[in-house]
């Protein structure tokens, strides 16, 4: 009988419902980086390079990326209504082979490599569309026959010197859905991601030319309620075509970071911000995140704090207190390092991400953009490395996106160091990881692993095991939701 109970001890210790509170950032924090391909501000970085130099340009950006403690990134697969793909909706981008129209040769799919490199090293994949801009150049750009700019010209306005999509033509709203259900259908990809460019930024003295669309269906609207609505059935639509067609899809917005400026709205920042999202973009983003039609917020916080007009501080506090209960992560100006004083200081990014930590709705960090972190810029990647990404993070669940509950392994001790795993229905399993949890009660991620792993050596990973602490293996669903924590003993 003394031994049937110990057997049911070992069986109670090994198996529990031990968890780490999902605000934990100490466990989960978003940490992304924004790889632009618009005039290759990143990747590739030039246009024409072989199938082989495009392949290693991208796998040394993701080592690097890795190395800096990141989880996901934000590749631009969509620039300028073409494409970083194979699509029978638009040719491909110039920006790839230097012609719009013109495959890879020998050809290849550059998404699917990418999607696989990105998700071989645990990370995220978030396809990065933009949804208006069409022509960045129109007196430089490559235009391909099949360009829709030739195909369908008065979906079209010119604005400065480039060609935008009219963002009032229901015809604009179909072929952009179209676009999203065929990424979301044919890839692999973890999120649709948005950033700031709905109406263009505006041109002092210049009017956007879209009078005629609103003539012809005002809706019974001014014209700046009349654009904010065309927008809001944009990213309403699209809500659901992602829904439909993949449902663990994720839906994310970077806007940039003022919504409203106090003086104009008493829910506003106290900024003065010449710009902003509602005003001059036409995007009311907070009217999204309370209808749940986005699934997280990255506003781009390029300011320093104690900016003047649009200071970090109130900025990361405001968009806090206005995160509608959505995942937010707060989108840093790296790109600035070098371009003033506060631009100098190493210190900047650090403060930054202090700040979001110490805040109840923030939920990590993304940086714009890759080619930043290849200078080390104010020792940037040092600070990453040895202190604020030391250890791993796994992405922050979304409650609303879970589809199905993931089944925890089975551990067998094989020795002191070493566990042999069965997973069942690893179909449904994205990854593993083994956590820490101190006597005192804190977690922390040692290490996360590929599906596909079944024997554990804890030395071989690096694993210097602490007396005071419990470890755990935990399964990692398609949509980061966590199995029940199994210990390894």
């Amino acid at each position: 009988m003394r031994y049937l109970l110990s057997i049911l001890l070992v069986g109670c210790f090994l198996f529990t419902k031990a968890q780490p509170k999902l605000n934990d950032k100490n466990v989960f924090e978003f940490r992304g980086v924004w790889i632009a391909t618009v005039v290759n501000i990143d990747w590739p970085s030039k246009k024409g390079l072989s199938n082989e130099a495009q392949k290693e340009e991208f796998e040394a950006l993701l080592d690097m990326h890795q190395k800096n403690g990141m989880n996901a990134i934000i590749m631009q697969v969509r620039p300028s209504g073409d494409a970083m793909y194979p699509s029978t909706l638009e040719p491909w981008s110039e920006y790839l082979m230097g012609k719009q129209g013109l495959p890879p040769s020998p050809f290849y799919d550059p998404l699917t490599f990418m999607i696989q490199a990105t998700h071989k090293r645990g990370m995220e994949f978030h396809a990065w569309i933009n949804p208006y801009r069409a022509v960045f150049d129109i007196n430089k750009s490559s235009i391909a026959p099949s360009h829709l700019t030739n195909i369908h010209p008065e979906w079209f306005l010119t604005y400065g010197d480039k060609k935008y999509f009219n963002p009032g033509l229901t015809e604009v709203w179909q072929h952009t859905n179209r676009v999203v259900r065929d990424l979301v259908k044919r890839y692999d990809i973890d999120a649709i991601h948005m950033d700031d460019y709905f109406y263009p930024y505006k041109i002092p003295g210049k009017e956007f030319p879209d009078e005629a669309a609103y003539v012809k269906n005002k809706r019974g609207l001014t014209k700046d309620d009349w654009r904010r609505s065309n927008c809001d059935t944009i990213i309403k639509q699209l809500a659901i075509t992602i829904k439909q067609t993949r449902p663990g899809v994720q839906f994310g917005i970077s806007p940039f970071g003022v919504w409203r400026n106090k003086t104009k709205d008493p829910r506003g920042s106290n900024t003065k911000a010449g710009t902003s999202n509602y005003e001059d973009l036409y995007a009311d983003i907070l009217l999204w995140l309370e209808k749940g039609w986005i699934d997280y917020i990255t506003p781009q916080l390029y300011w320093e704090h104690g900016h003047a007009l649009a200071d970090y501080d109130e900025l990361v506090n405001w968009w806090d207190k206005n995160s509608y209960n959505k995942n937010l992560y707060i989108g840093h100006g790296i790109y600035r390092a070098g371009s003033n004083a506060a631009w100098k200081d190493p210190k900047e990014i650090p403060y930054q991400i202090k700040q979001l930590r110490s805040l109840p709705n923030t939920r990590g960090s993304a940086y714009f953009s890759s080619a930043s972190f290849k200078t080390n810029a104010n020792g940037w990647n040092d600070s990453l490395q040895q202190n604020y990404y030391k250890k791993p993070a796994l992405q922050p669940t979304m409650p609303w996106l879970v589809q199905y509950q993931v089944q925890a392994p089975v551990v067998n001790k094989k020795s002191a160091q070493t566990y042999q795993l069965t997973i069942a229905e690893s179909s449904k399993v994205k990854q593993l990881a083994i956590l820490q949890q101190s006597n005192k009660g804190n977690w922390s991620v040692e290490v996360v692993l590929p599906n596909d792993t079944r024997l554990l050596n804890m030395n071989a990973l690096g694993i210097e095991r602490n007396v005071n602490s419990q470890y755990w293996i935990v399964t990692i669903g398609n949509q980061n939701q966590l199995s029940q924590l199994v210990a390894l003993p």
